[in-house]
């Protein structure tokens, strides 16, 4: 494939080149992946309004999202594994994020350290933090992103318990990943990433292995973590991170409209309407879907931020016409790193930002901070 114009030619080649198992972690759903496949498809329902003879010079995308500069409403968001789709995986989409101008989110579940993007980039980074029983281990974390210089922390509340995704069953993804003859057989195909893998030292869990007292290896991740994810989240343990932390807070995981009200409450920064890209509760709504309710309850209380179906630049434009004050890019990012490492990412970076430029034009305006919904045809978006 020599000309890359869409995120989808990054998925065709990245489907290509990225191991099965770890292909199909970061492109699939929960049991029958209907709300994974809404993510995308409710945004494509929605209906630009194009205007003519409108001056479209000097055009501008910049925004701030939690008071950070961004070139365009777009951040990277945390995946796990994301080391896995391609050698020093979080380095690379760090590296590509920050010539761009735009947030990085490093995932508690990454192949590479908070340390190792901290000693690769010179611009702070995000940190994703899951809340585990072990307060102790959560607390030395939270200091290790202080130390680190990360500019925000991302606490995810929708994983308490772990969804079931039928395909990672069916691929044997554990951690360690299981060593069966079709995983074998697949990763002989993939002389490229194995290539990679062989000249690189980072292949477990950077932010675990070493950091956790019991956590020596790889064998005492897996039951380690099986105990972990601690079910008994609740507003009073965001306040406890909020005092350990100190800085920027973002809440991931709101999609009702009652919890959206409690994490206004709760002082956090921003929030994120996620249903965790379709991967936790199969059959709840769309992130598009929940994001025009949650807006008219606390968008003047709190930042709204948004995940889930963004493949476009005009994905993010609608997202933003309807309140959502900053998106992130999860699944987009892992396709142009499993398909060409740094420069992929940066080159998922351009497309999207083009379209959004692009179409922000057609619609009649120059200024991003200027679009709301009356760029959207009325009655093919969701209102609150």
């Amino acid at each position: 494939m020599t000309v890359i114009t869409t995120i989808e030619d990054l998925r065709v080649l990245a489907k290509k080149r990225v191991p099965r198992m770890f292909y199909d972690y970061a492109d699939s759903g929960s049991w029958t992946e209907s709300t994974y496949r809404a993510n995308e498809s409710d945004f494509q329902a929605i209906k630009l309004r194009q205007r003519v003879a409108v001056n479209m010079e000097n055009r501008s995308t910049a925004v701030k999202m939690v008071g950070i500069d961004a070139k365009m409403p777009v951040a990277i968001a945390p995946v796990g594994l994301t080391g896995m789709q391609h050698a020093d995986g979080e380095i690379l989409a760090a590296r590509a994020a920050e010539a761009f101008g735009v947030p990085f989110t490093l995932s508690t579940m990454s192949i590479c350290s908070i340390e190792d993007i901290a000693a690769h980039t010179k611009a702070p980074f995000w940190f994703q933090l899951y809340m585990m029983r072990d307060r102790e281990a959560m607390a030395r974390m939270i200091d290790r992103c202080k130390a680190a210089r990360c500019s925000a922390l991302v606490l995810t509340l929708d994983l308490q318990v772990i969804g079931q995704r039928h395909k990672d069953l069916k691929n044997g993804l554990t951690a360690p990943p299981r060593p069966t003859v079709a995983n074998i057989l697949n990763l002989m195909t993939k002389p490229r990433w194995c290539l990679g893998m062989a000249g690189t030292k980072r292949h477990t869990f950077g932010n675990l292995v070493g950091h956790v007292k019991a956590v020596t290896n790889m064998k005492s991740l897996a039951s380690w973590t099986n105990e972990q994810f601690d079910p008994r989240l609740n507003w009073d343990d965001v306040e406890w991170v909020k005092r350990q932390w100190g800085g920027k807070l973002i809440l991931k995981g709101i999609l009702d409209v009652e919890d959206a009200r409690l994490a206004a409450q709760s002082g956090a920064d921003a929030i994120v309407v996620s249903n965790h890209g379709g991967r936790q509760l199969d059959g709840a709504m769309s992130s598009i879907q929940a994001l025009p309710a949650i807006v008219a309850e606390v968008g003047s209380q709190i930042e709204v931020h948004m995940d889930g179906g963004i493949r476009s630049g005009q994905d993010v434009l609608k997202a933003w016409a309807l309140g959502a004050r900053g998106t992130y890019i999860g699944r987009s990012m892992v396709y142009g790193l499993g398909a060409m490492g740094q420069a992929g990412v940066e080159k998922a970076l351009q497309i999207i930002h083009k379209e959004l430029d692009v179409t922000m034009a057609f619609c009649g305006h120059t200024q991003l901070t200027q679009v709301d919904q009356r760029i959207l045809v009325p009655g093919t978006y969701p209102t609150a």
